[in-house]
């Protein structure tokens, strides 16, 4: 499973961050593809959410459009 290929339903955007284990270091994945390393975890979330500058704008939901389905995680 890589960052392109999460298993989310399209339009979600998905955070991937994971614990490299033996290490102080946290792996981050933005729904993009974008990664990234890091050992602060404030610095890692100031990234992903601060990362999406310069991605493409989402598509705006129709007004007339139902609210989509919940989904568990």
């Amino acid at each position: 499973m890589n960052a392109r290929d999460s298993g989310a339903r399209a339009g979600r955007t998905v955070y991937r961050i994971r614990w490299l284990p033996g290490t102080d270091r946290l792996h981050a994945s933005c729904f993009c593809g974008a990664e990234r390393e890091f050992e602060d975890p404030v610095a890692l979330w100031d990234w992903l959410l601060g990362h999406p500058e310069g991605h493409r704008p989402r598509p705006t939901a129709a007004q007339d459009s139902p609210a989509p389905a919940a989904a568990l995680v």
